[in-house]
């Protein structure tokens, strides 16, 4: 039997990279997937390469900034599949103009209605069923951006990631006498779709010496395979070749 055989895992944006491949980790290691995120074509094909490899996955496609679909898209999987053991916050995103010389109030409350509003409102409503069990992992994907500042992410970006690991330790805070364990991973660069939003996006060399998604994918499964009386509460991780470090000097 796999380590998370009987498991319900909710992942958030999983059409592509973080939530993709811990979609797929997850799912290897005996969980059922759900796999949300705004774009369906994306979601169906990650259910079909999953259950060709033998897994067992759902699609529930949802825009994470829309309070009243999160929590229709909860209630749809916990009548169809009961509770959620494994929630993973990993939908993201960051605007192209982003500086203070550039960003809008719109374009602010776009990134924090998605990477904190959202995260908030996956979690508010999985935590009832979690209490009820006694039990249940939460996995926050958080940023270098958070920890550390730099001239690349902008104001709304790296407030955003910091907000949400304040929110990963308040669970742990609240939480773990009800058997719920919060981790937030705070990884450097990683090679994912969102780069591509970037103002000078970087290039393919320097892509390929960055993390990968499939290495978020094998850390968010070590932390959701551990024990329940083991809590992890913060990962930051970077690529051994961190360009954050080099900009910096």
């Amino acid at each position: 039997m796999s380590a998370l055989t009987g498991q319900l895992a909710w992942i958030t944006g999983a059409g592509s990279g973080i939530g993709l491949s811990a979609a797929n980790e997850l799912a290897a290691s005996g969980a059922t997937v759900v796999l949300s995120g705004r774009r369906p074509q994306p979601l169906d094909d990650a259910v079909k390469t999953i259950k060709a490899a033998g897994g067992i996955a759902h699609a529930v496609a949802l825009d994470v900034a829309d309070k009243a679909a999160v929590a229709a898209a909860a209630a749809a999987i916990a009548s169809k599949h009961g509770v959620v053991d494994i929630l993973v916050n990993s939908a993201g995103t960051n605007v192209r103009e982003r500086y203070w010389k550039n960003v809008t109030a719109e374009s602010f409350d776009q990134v924090f209605a998605i990477n904190v509003q959202g995260a908030f409102y996956t979690i508010a409503a999985v935590l009832p069923g979690m209490r009820t069990k006694k039990a249940g992992t939460i996995v926050n994907i958080s940023s270098w951006a958070g920890m550390f500042e730099n001239s690349l992410t902008g104001p709304a970006y790296s407030a955003s990631k910091r907000a949400m690991i304040s929110m990963n330790h308040s669970l742990n805070v609240e939480e773990c006498s009800n058997g719920i364990r919060a981790c937030v991973i705070c990884p450097g660069e990683v090679a994912t779709p969102i780069l591509k939003s970037r103002p000078v996006p970087p290039s393919e060399a320097d892509m390929a010496r960055m993390l990968q998604a499939e290495d978020l994918g094998r850390t968010i499964r070590f932390v959701c395979e551990l024990p329940p009386r083991a809590c992890i509460n913060e990962i930051l991780i970077s690529p051994t070749w961190n360009r954050l470090y080099m900009t910096a000097t």
